[in-house]
């Protein structure tokens, strides 16, 4: 019995003249009286092969079934191609229909589908060239992160689903619970009794594994965490998602510069991996962006095509800004003065907004930005303070089309700041006391920094709603499939 053969493998090395087996999605199915012809698609590449059916070798019944959406095995010699958009075809000798698909009933019709659409059909999208695109360059960013940090001696480490604290400090964690919502146990003050809860304490799911890769990063030296994370914030922008992925590798003996460096080396392997590997997709996600673009307004669109954005990141060098400094050239910017910026910069100390951060490097620096030495006030409590009392050392990656990508520091090391920090933005030390051990036994400086993966694939896909670079996006009033 033959064996099935990837169609992307068909096309790599094509042994014309071989019987070949092949099994995959009708796309599209056309011909006259007398042949037909069939576009099967198998997910391994955008690319799909064209089988071609003699109506008098092949039933006409089960001719009939093989329409969009229906899954086929079909065997038959392997020939060159004469006509335009394939360099092969497949001679039919034996179809098999393994499902079929009710063209009455099946949603994806050969014909243009809005993202919109498509988020309410999550369970077939991945059938379309677009979904199809997106997930293999997910595939390929996954094997990247790792292959990056495997090849340069970094451990990965899993770090909780399940949390006592909040890395971030800034609420809006989903619950984790086993006590009855309608009739909880409650303390002699009213108070739900989380003793009486299966962890003895309130948890949540975790915001970032950032906190116990810093306890592996003060023992084994460099470790990288990439797992779910979860923020209960009810939003919904194309930025948010309720659950998400976040790599954050952190390293002991590295301070700011060291983490900088880091990262910038870190985005460009990922942009040049996409490049060298999914050239494919990213060519066909290139002219989906081109169009797109046609129609949106001429303020709105990017000077760059996607393949010329990430060009753009491997050909530049970062350019490393001080905070200061960007609100001096934001304040001066002729956006800010005629009031274009819907968030105006009026003194230091302000939280930019993605605005400012595409200003920074797009219109101004013309290249990707690292800013760094944010304002302590709005950065949170284990970064590392500077000497000003005023600053931290903190970093952020700032992308064109997208603004910030990362954000990083290099982490509060000595006991006693670390301790009076988390007095001074009222973290209860009692849920922290073990991470502020890790500054008593053979503290270190460290440093490390999160990389949002879906953050990542947005850049890299040049999709412009987080909700379609994850396979099942989980946003407010939705958690379906």
């Amino acid at each position: 019995m033959a064996k099935r053969i990837r169609i992307k493998d068909i096309l790599i090395n094509p042994k014309i003249g071989e019987e070949t087996l092949v099994k995959g999605w009708v796309r599209t199915k056309r011909g006259n009286k007398n042949v037909a012809f069939i576009a099967i698609n198998d997910g391994s590449t955008i690319k799909n092969l064209q089988a071609v059916a003699d109506l008098e070798k092949v039933d006409e019944g089960l001719l009939k079934l093989v329409t969009t959406g229906a899954c086929v095995s079909v065997s038959g010699q392997l020939v060159a191609s004469e006509g335009k958009g394939q360099t092969v075809e497949l001679i039919v000798s034996k179809l098999d229909v393994l499902g079929e698909a009710n063209p009455e009933e099946y949603p994806l019709q050969p014909k243009k589908h809005s993202l919109e659409f498509l988020r309410e059909i999550a369970h077939l999208r991945p059938r379309t060239n677009t979904f199809g695109a997106i997930f293999r360059v997910r595939h390929s960013m996954i094997f990247a992160v790792h292959k990056f940090f495997h090849d340069k001696g970094f451990y990965n480490l899993h770090s909780p689903i399940i949390t006592g604290s909040d890395a971030e400090g800034a609420g809006e964690m989903f619950r984790v619970t086993t006590l009855d919502p309608s009739q909880p146990p409650k303390t002699d003050d009213g108070q739900v009794d989380f003793s009486k809860d299966f962890f003895g304490l309130e948890t949540n799911l975790t915001v970032s594994g950032q906190l116990e890769g810093e306890l592996g990063a003060l023992a084994l030296s460099d470790v990288y965490t990439f797992g779910p994370t979860f923020r209960a914030e009810n939003s919904n922008t194309t930025r948010h998602l309720a659950e998400f992925w976040m790599i954050e590798p952190e390293m002991a003996f590295y301070e700011l510069e060291d983490n900088m460096d880091l990262a910038e080396e870190f985005l460009k392997f990922l942009v040049q991996y996409a490049l060298n590997n999914c050239m494919d997709d990213l060519e066909f996600l290139n002219q989906r962006v081109i169009e797109e673009e046609k129609v949106m307004k001429q303020e709105e669109r990017s000077e760059l095509s996607l393949i010329e954005r990430l060009q753009f990141i491997i050909d530049n060098d970062f350019e490393r800004v001080d905070y200061t400094e960007a609100i001096d050239v934001l304040k001066n910017s002729n956006p800010n003065k005629k009031k274009k910026f819907k968030y105006l910069i009026d003194a230091w100390g302000a939280d930019l907004q993605s605005e400012h951060e595409r200003f920074l490097v797009e219109k101004h620096f013309k290249k990707p930005v690292i800013l760094y030495n944010y304002p302590k006030s709005i950065k949170a409590f284990y970064m590392r303070q500077n000497e000003d009392n005023k600053t931290v050392r903190a970093m952020d990656i700032l992308f064109p089309g997208i603004g910030e990508i990362v954000g990083g520091s290099q982490r509060e090391e000595r006991y006693d700041v670390l301790k009076a920090r988390i007095k001074e933005m009222d973290i209860p030390e009692e849920s922290m006391w073990w991470y502020l051990e890790t500054r008593k036994f053979g503290t270190a400086p460290h440093s490390g920094f999160g990389l949002g993966f879906e953050r990542l694939m947005s850049f890299v896909t040049g999709m412009k709603n987080i909700r379609d670079v994850i396979p099942f996006p989980r946003t407010p009033g939705n958690a379906a499939f």
